[in-house]
């Protein structure tokens, strides 16, 4: 059932405390070779959630500095840097074996009244009710929109929670940053017309930045609207914005990924 699997992830980003601001994640038991990276974003972000007392967090930044051992526990170090009337600040250190393997900077923000203008929803978009579900099996359900054509390196999606989810904030905003590393860097391979299976090349996520706008429901549909920008030197750059199905701009979204030859003959 769809529910089961959201519940496994809502599990899975339920943290354990082990000390005060040490918590320890698991993974799932599955048959991979290195931690999904979502995951260790969410599991970050869950973190530093739970040592704020005031306002919702509106930006993080972070870097993938090792692949991590899905067969071993993940301790989440936080460092109360700042606590202010408006801003909270945390940094989140990974740790597996003895040596980080992923650093996240998050800012935290109380309500407040401001100026207000986004950009606007991508026109034409065909609902997610139309299009075939994709088998990812993680309590995430996504539905491709057909690519625009051969070359052109943007891709666009729906997803939402797999399920219905309990009224908590951050959960929300912790699953849509678990979800959001799932496709960003296929607008890459879209450019250059490979996949991520093609032997010629390894891709690996470097590092992930969001920004949240507004409020938003991941149980409900979200249209996740990605291209690349630019590729070069063995690295290549992915950005999406995220916006409820109403139009609102919810999420903006950037990561750069490892994007290596290694047949030095393709071009």
């Amino acid at each position: 059932m769809p529910q089961e699997g959201l519940d496994e992830l809502v599990k899975l980003l339920d943290l354990e405390v082990i000390e005060v601001n040490i918590f320890r994640g698991q993974s799932p038991d599955e048959n991979r070779q290195r931690v999904f990276g979502g995951q260790v974003a969410g599991q970050a972000l869950v973190a530093a959630g739970r040592t704020v007392q005031h306002g919702s967090v509106h930006s993080l930044h972070a870097y993938f500095l090792r692949p991590g051992d899905p067969t071993v526990p993940i301790v989440y170090e936080v460092d109360r840097i700042r606590d202010g009337r408006s801003f909270t600040t945390r940094r989140v250190v990974a740790v597996q074996h003895g040596r980080p393997i992923f650093n996240l900077s998050a800012s935290f923000h109380v309500h407040e009244e401001g100026l207000s203008h986004q950009r606007p929803i991508p026109e034409n978009v065909p609902e997610p009710e139309g299009l075939p579900p994709y088998d990812w099996g993680r309590g995430i359900d996504l539905r491709y929109v057909p690519p625009a054509g051969k070359g052109i390196p943007r891709q666009r999606l729906w997803m939402r929670a797999d399920g219905k989810l309990p009224d908590d904030p951050l959960l929300h905003v912790c699953i849509v940053a678990y979800a959001s590393d799932m496709s960003l860097l296929d607008s890459i391979m879209l450019a250059h017309d490979i996949t991520w299976d093609d032997p010629r090349i390894m891709v690996a996520s470097l590092d992930h930045a969001m920004w949240f706008h507004r409020p938003f429901r991941a149980d409900e549909w979200l249209l996740y609207d990605q291209e690349s920008s630019s590729s070069s030197g063995g690295r290549g750059l992915g950005e999406g914005h995220i916006f409820r199905r109403d139009g609102t701009l919810v999420v903006s979204v950037v990561q750069e990924g490892l994007v290596r030859l290694v047949d030095p003959s393709h071009r």
